[in-house]
């Protein structure tokens, strides 16, 4: 499995650098996406240590029965109840069922003082804002709370939901303060919204098996490492497919088949990855049933059959089933946001999808902290959160932050132009404007990190920035760039920018668009226009693009010296056959850096922004739009992104006009 994802994503990646290549299809339309494998975050270490605010556990005996004999004889019971840090009996609090593997008993989470973590986890995860806080409950599916055979063990198992539903809900929530008015079934179906339900191995198994007899008593499921066996045991490795289709057609059955979501977890080295891996993927091609908005798939890379991965499951998984209670009610996003809550805010109307790529194959996470691209690195979630508050604060304000550049009728002859658009990051009245072009090798549009970030930057030094979101394909896209092009040249008085002495921005993909429309031939050939000028300035970041004609754009490139997809001497080849035609140059390769640092905030990168801007400016003559002034320049000093002062080019090679740069 792990060389197939290999395999496919150097294919991918070789293909984003050649002249000429095929992108995958895209995943766009009405229709369900596909969930696809997704890499677990690492759990902090210090989130280990005990909190400064640290919870409570109590122990709560309860009666249950024995629900493996046929008379149901009386048992007695244990169950260990975490309870937040200022638990208030007052208030009300979301509720998680944790069920332990073969040979564990109710104590395995909160109460062996050799294993401390998973309490140290939960308050830190409160303390931090990661979850509101929420009650945990660790009891057994074991008849008596003791280690047994495997064959016993696997009877109690298959028929715990019973006691889950008829005692410990009953015996937990009638004691602790949860959302369940009664403990009746009534109660307890009407507070499903905020109940969860995992369990690792035969506890993941188990949690399948209430999936399976009590879906409508819990909303959120957690299986870590275990797959269904209504089938067969094992059946999720051996009969995925039927075990796939037998969860499906029970899923579509219930009144609830539009109201529940799977978190399905398994470590990358787990002995259970065969069973958890093939349902998994089984389950995630029935998109009417199974799909981005109520199933997800992760894996915790070089993951076993331990607690490490279930401590690591549980951080990536409660922020999606608890979120904070701050992004709930004050509507201001956080690191621990749900990325699916950013694209459905209504203050994002019917454009809010198109923050995140479309093409859901290439990016994963549930949280804005979470957040990975394919072939990117250095993704900053700090970023990302102002991004889209900045965004939510404008939209909520009424400013018009999107623009669609094709009309009505265009979309409906060609739907994939539905998403696309422009988002405006505005600078100052009658500023110039740039357009940044997000790579993503022609089959995604990585947005978030990789043009968002430079708009917004470029707008808070006075410019006008937008951020092109395109349709994927080596054509198409550079065709909605021209039509972006042609929309703010026409709508330059309607959007008060400066309609000359404009920059093409871009990165990988968008590095190759930007390069192309600021090619006057290519200009002109792709608008269909005479009357619009070549831009200024072409600023392109990590692409293998390496045509050129004396008709280009000034130029200005940076990359890292560690890029795998784009050779750094590529780039500085190109420049120098540029600047041999008497063309504009500057050109940067940083000492060790990957492909896809976008800012490169915190790298030896930081800052190449303004050096970018800089050349701009030095294209156009247009100087002192600047807003703020830990952005001004005077002369040779430089400035990094945060103000700070530079002696110094970064590290790496720098040149300009064919030239090598020394220290200025």
């Amino acid at each position: 499995m792990s060389t197939y994802i290999l395999l496919a994503a150097s294919e991918l990646c070789c293909a984003a650098c050649s002249e000429n290549f095929h992108a995958p299809e895209n995943m766009i339309g009405d229709n369900p996406t596909k969930t696809v494998v997704q890499t677990t975050t690492p759990v902090p270490a210090d989130c280990f240590q005990p909190a400064a605010d640290q919870g409570t556990v109590e122990l709560l005996q309860y009666e249950a029965k024995d629900y493996t004999q046929a008379d149901q004889p009386v048992t007695h019971k244990p169950a260990y109840i975490y309870l937040p840090y200022g638990y208030d009996a007052s208030k009300k609090y979301d509720i998680i069922y944790l069920l332990h593997g073969w040979t564990g008993t109710a104590e395995q989470y909160f109460a062996q003082e050799n294993l401390p973590q998973m309490k140290n986890l939960f308050d830190n995860m409160i303390a931090r804002g990661l979850t509101k806080p929420f009650i945990a409950v660790s009891p057994t599916w074991d008849k008596d709370n003791r280690a047994k055979d495997w064959g016993e063990s696997t009877r109690e198992a298959a028929v715990f939901s019973s006691e889950y539903i008829n005692d410990l809900i009953p015996a937990v929530e009638s004691r602790y303060s949860t959302y369940a008015e009664s403990t009746d079934e009534a109660g307890i179906i009407a507070s499903r919204a905020h109940r969860a339900i995992g369990g690792f191995s035969l506890g993941a198994i188990t949690t399948w098996y209430i999936f399976e007899q009590a879906f409508p008593y819990s909303r959120w499921y957690l299986p870590m490492s275990g797959d269904n066996w209504h089938i067969e045991m094992f059946g999720g490795a051996s009969r995925s497919e039927e075990t796939a289709a037998f969860l499906a057609d029970m899923v579509k059955a219930s009144p609830y088949k539009n109201d529940f979501y799977v978190w399905y977890a398994v470590g990358s080295n787990d002995v259970r990855l065969p069973q958890t891996h093939n349902q998994a993927l089984a389950m995630a091609e029935l998109t009417e049933t199974f799909n981005s908005t109520n199933f997800s798939y992760h894996q915790k890379p070089g993951g076993r059959h331990d607690f490490n991965a279930v401590w690591e499951f549980c951080y990536n998984a409660l922020p999606l089933f608890f979120p904070p209670k701050n992004q709930q009610e004050a509507k201001t996003y956080t690191r621990a946001s749900r990325i699916e809550d950013v694209m459905a805010d209504a203050a994002f109307d019917n454009f809010g999808q198109l923050i995140f790529p479309i093409n859901r194959s290439y990016w994963s996470g549930e949280t804005l902290e979470q957040l990975q691209l394919t072939w990117y690195s250095y993704i900053n979630a700090d970023k990302t959160v102002e991004i889209v508050n900045d965004m939510k604060r404008k939209a909520d304000a009424g400013e018009h932050i999107f623009y669609d550049i094709y009309t009505d009728e265009e979309k409906a002859s060609d739907p994939q132009k539905r998403y696309t658009g422009l988002f405006f990051f505005r600078g100052n009245a009658g500023a110039p404007f740039a357009i940044c072009n997000a790579g993503g090798g022609f089959a995604y549009v990585g947005a978030i990190h990789d043009s968002f970030p430079h708009a917004q930057e470029l707008s808070k030094q006075g410019y006008n920035a937008f951020a092109l979101i395109y349709r994927p394909g080596a054509q198409t896209a550079m065709e909605d760039l021209a039509r972006a092009i042609t929309f703010v040249i026409d709508h330059a008085d309607e959007l008060d920018v400066r309609p000359d002495g404009y920059s093409l921005w871009g990165g990988s993909a968008g590095a190759r668009m930007a390069a192309t429309l600021g090619n006057a031939d290519n200009l002109r050939h792709l608008t269909g226009r005479t009357d619009i000028a070549r831009a200024a300035a072409v600023v392109m970041q990590y692409t293998g693009y390496a045509t050129t004609s004396t008709a280009d754009a000034p130029t200005y490139a940076c990359v890292g010296t560690a890029d795998g997809i784009a050779p750094w001497q590529t780039m500085r080849s190109r420049l120098q056959t540029l600047s041999s035609m008497g063309i504009d140059t500057e050109f940067h390769a940083y000492d060790g850096l990957p492909h896809g640092f976008g800012l490169g905030q915190g790298t030896v990168a930081e800052g190449w922004l303004n050096d970018a801007v800089r050349f701009w400016q030095k294209q156009t003559g247009i100087t002192g739009i600047r807003q703020n002034i830990e952005y001004q320049t005077k002369g040779d000093t430089i400035y990094g992104i945060d103000g700070m002062r530079r002696d110094n080019l970064q590290k790496g090679i720098n040149v300009m006009k064919g030239k090598k740069m020394t220290k200025r």
